[in-house]
C-alpha cells in the first residue's frame, strides 16, 4: 500500500522534502487520557502490550490525536529477554524487573533464538492490526533496544543510575559479555526482520543506557553489535539513537544505518560536522514542553534553524516525559508542521 504520508522515509532516506517531518518518542503514553483510559481497560502495562487490539489502538492515537507524520509501534524493548528466556515484570510506578539475572556461562547458555518468532507473534499480530487500521496514511515506526541497553537490564534486572554490576561484567569476564551481547543481537536482528517483513517502513534501535560507557568502551561493546544489526537490514531505513553517546558521533557516521537520532545535550553542527552523511533525528530538550506557547515556539524554531531543512526528522532529545500536557506537545508538532525556512 502507497503511503499518503512518506515524509519521514524520504528525509532518512535523504531525499527532498517539502517541510520537515516530525514524530515523538513515548507519543502513546500517558500523556494521552485516551492512552490512561485504554490502559485501564487492559489491566496492567504487560497486558496492554499483550493485547494486539488494544496496543494497535494506542499505537494509532497519537496520529489521530497529535497530528503526527509517523506511528511507532507500541511495544517494549524488554519483550527480547523474555522471548529468548529471562522474562520480566513491570511494576507499577517501580518500572521493570528480572527475578533472574544472566551472571555466568550457563546462564547465557539457558538462552536460546529459536523461539524469538513464536514468543513474540502478539507483537506481529499487533503490527497487522496497526497496518490496517492505519491504511497507509502515515509510516510504521518498529523498533527494538540495542544490544548493550538489554543487556544491562538481563545483568542489572533492574533500572540502575549506573549499572554497576552490568560494567563490571565488561571488565571481569568480557568473553561472557560478549556471548550475551552477540546472542542478544541473534534475537533482535530475527525480530526486526519479522516487524520489516510485516510492514514496518523504517526501524529503530534505542540505546538509552550508552551514555554511561567511555568511548572506548562503547566503541568495543555496543557499536560492533549495532553495526551487525544494521548490516542485516537493507529493506528499510534504520535509525540508531544512542542517548549520551556524542563521544562516538563519528563512528556511529560510519554505521549502515540511515539515521542517526541525537539527544538535547549534542549540538545540531557537531552531528553533521562528524556524521556528514547521515539524516538527524532530534534533539528539543522534552523539559522545554513544560514552558510557556511562547517559548515551546520560541525553542522549537530554533532547533529546526540549525538542523536545516533537509535530512532531518525533527522529535524530541529524549522521549516525551508523561507529565507534559499533550497540548503542549501538539503546539510543538504544529510548529514544526508550519515553519517555513
Amino acid at each position: 500500500m502507497k503511503l499518503q504520508n512518506d515524509l519521514i522515509v524520504r528525509a532518512a532516506r535523504g531525499e527532498e522534502t517539502e517541510r520537515v517531518p516530525v514524530w515523538v518518542m513515548r507519543q502513546a503514553g500517558r500523556i494521552l487520557s485516551e492512552y490512561r483510559a485504554t490502559r485501564a481497560q487492559a489491566g496492567s502495562f504487560k497486558n496492554l502490550l499483550k493485547n494486539p487490539a488494544l496496543a494497535a489502538e494506542v499505537t494509532i492515537q497519537p496520529v489521530d490525536i497529535l497530528g503526527v507524520d509517523a506511528a511507532i509501534l507500541f511495544s517494549d524493548i524488554l519483550v527480547i529477554p523474555e522471548a529468548i528466556g529471562l522474562p520480566y515484570k513491570m511494576d507499577e510506578g517501580k518500572g521493570p524487573s528480572f527475578d533472574k539475572v544472566i551472571e555466568n556461562e550457563s546462564d547465557v547458555d539457558a538462552l536460546s533464538t529459536e523461539n524469538v518468532l513464536t514468543e513474540l507473534s502478539y507483537v506481529f499480530e499487533t503490527i497487522q492490526i496497526i497496518k490496517k487500521n492505519l491504511a497507509g496514511r502515515v509510516p510504521l515506526i518498529g523498533f527494538a533496544g540495542a544490544p548493550w541497553t538489554i543487556f544491562c537490564y538481563m545483568v542489572e534486572g533492574r533500572g540502575s543510575k549506573t549499572f554497576s554490576k552490568s560494567r563490571a561484567m565488561l571488565m571481569q569476564n568480557p568473553v561472557l559479555a560478549h556471548r550475551l551481547l552477540s546472542k542478544i543481537t541473534d534475537a533482535t536482528i530475527i525480530y526486526l526482520k519479522k516487524q520489516i517483513e510485516l510492514g514496518c517502513d523504517l526501524v529503530q534501535l534505542f540505546d538509552s543506557w550508552a551514555g554511561i560507557l567511555n568511548k572506548e568502551t562503547y566503541n568495543t561493546f555496543a557499536l560492533p553489535y549495532i553495526n551487525q544489526i544494521c548490516e542485516s537490514i537493507s529493506t528499510v531505513p534504520v535509525t540508531v539513537f544512542a542517548k549520551g553517546a556524542f563521544f562516538s558521533l563519528e563512528e556511529m557516521g560510519k554505521l549502515p544505518c540511515a539515521t542517526l537520532g541525537i539527544d538535547w545535550h549534542t549540538e545540531p553542527s557537531m552531528a553533521r560536522a562528524l556524521a556528514p552523511g547521515k539524516t538527524l533525528q532530534g534533539n528539543l530538550d522534552p523539559a522545554v514542553l513544560y514552558g510557556s506557547d511562547e517559548l515551546i515556539r520560541r525553542e522549537t524554531i530554533k532547533m529546526l534553524e540549525k538542523f536545516g531543512p533537509q535530512r532531518y526528522i525533527a522529535n524530541l532529545g529524549h522521549g516525551v516525559y508523561p507529565d507534559v500536557d499533550h497540548k503542549k506537545l501538539k503546539l510543538f508538532i504544529q510548529t514544526i508542521q508550519a515553519h517555513q525556512f
